[in-house]
């Protein structure tokens, strides 16, 4: 089941961010095959403020795990984490 995890910044916390880059993009390389998209929201003027990241998870809880474990979460970089349940439709290259 794909999971779409819609997640926001927390105000003044680009620094944070960028301190924590590098083991979050380990962090999401090691998801493999789970991971099948990623990137940041950005402000108006190209700010990164918050990311969404695109998940294959057994079920709501793997899904949550997943998104704990990621070193922004554990940094405390994210205002709020959202997790919805996401059918991908168009454009799915894995779809026959």
């Amino acid at each position: 089941m794909l999971f779409a995890l819609l997640c926001t910044d927390k105000p003044n916390s680009l620094d944070l961010r960028m301190q924590v880059r590098p083991e979050h993009l380990t962090y999401l390389e090691s998801l493999g095959s789970s991971l099948k998209a990623a990137g940041p929201f950005t402000s108006d003027e190209g700010s990164p403020i918050g990311s969404l990241v695109i998940i294959e998870a057994a079920d709501r809880a793997a899904a949550q795990v997943m998104a704990a474990n990621d070193p922004y979460a554990k940094a405390g970089l994210f205002a709020a984490v959202e997790i919805k349940p996401w059918k991908w439709l168009i454009k799915n290259p894995e779809a026959a």
